[in-house]
């Protein structure tokens, strides 16, 4: 069963697990065996060596790990470029995991439905082609709407819930920014704002780059591009449009898979990929203290 668990999970399991045992040395410890000490020999607030002691002492602080990290706020570090410009490699992020409702540790049931995720959030979840990893991205599509993205141009035909009359399909507006520092292969990439529902953010285009339709995901009856996004399941896209692997490769992104919605950097670091340095690529060299802060 664990090779299917991604390390985020395994270490909610551990925890968990941790959790539990602590727990019930802590009560037994406090109302079984101390009293039932305190009778034998009449010795009261005695303190408590070994492992009991040491259990006992941990439990409270496990305790609040697991309820911040199941319930509250998990962190996140960005690994690769598919959320650039919005989100950069070295960001470490703080994702909001009672966003889209209150979750167990370990299986992940909804306990307590608390919102659904909305067009242009930035959310965490687990990669439905490989459980043992979680994925950023920001959600481009609801339960029902239609998915189009031809020509690097995204369009949208949101889901008809019952209206007389159904919204039409519309292209999400956009302006070019201009050339950015962002490369790819050499190849310096195009910036845009894009007005996505109600959220206005950045994305990135390599214009040298052609669209690879033969790798989209075809969803039967539908035209190779478009997409009809089923019940319970959300079409996903990296800001980075032509470097990112999303849904319009593997298809749609489950309800269940959400793990939360991104909110913040807490942190930021910088990392010396220069072969030819004496520093390990994985220790940080330096601090982006400009990128602390909300997630725009």
């Amino acid at each position: 069963m664990l090779s299917f668990i991604n390390s985020a999970e395994l270490f909610s399991l551990i925890l968990t697990l941790a959790t539990v045992i602590t727990g019930g040395v802590f009560f037994l410890d406090k109302y079984r065996w101390q009293p039932q000490q305190e009778k034998e020999t009449g010795v009261t607030d005695k303190e408590q060596t070994g492992w009991v002691a040491q259990a006992r002492s941990m439990f409270p602080v496990l305790f609040a790990i697991l309820i911040i990290r199941s319930f509250i706020i998990e962190p996140f570090q960005i690994p690769s470029g598919s959320m650039q410009p919005t989100l950069l490699p070295g960001d470490f992020i703080g994702v909001e995991k009672f966003a889209y409702g209150l979750h167990d540790p370990v299986f992940h049931k909804t306990l307590i439905p608390t919102g659904k995720p909305q067009r242009g959030d930035i959310t965490v979840f687990i990669d439905p082609e490989n459980p043992k990893i979680d994925l950023i991205k920001r959600i481009v599509g609801l339960p029902g709407d239609t998915v189009i993205y031809r020509d690097k141009t995204l369009y949208i035909k949101p889901a008809c819930n019952g209206q007389k009359v159904c919204p039409a399909a519309y292209e999400v507006p956009k302006q070019f920014v201009g050339v950015t520092k962002f490369t790819e292969l050499g190849t310096d990439l195009d910036e845009y704002k894009e007005h996505l529902g109600n959220v206005e953010h950045h994305i990135l285009r390599d214009p040298n780059l052609p669209e690879m339709y033969s790798r989209y995901y075809q969803q039967p009856g539908s035209p190779v591009g478009e997409w009809v996004v089923p019940k319970g399941h959300y079409f996903a896209m990296g800001d980075n449009r032509d470097n990112s692997l999303d849904s319009r490769y593997w298809g749609f992104m489950p309800e269940q898979n959400l793990v939360g919605k991104a909110t913040f950097i807490w942190i930021s670091f910088t990392f010396n990929h220069n072969p030819d340095s004496s520093c390990p690529s994985w220790l940080p060299n330096g601090v982006r203290f400009n990128r602390i802060g909300a997630i725009h």
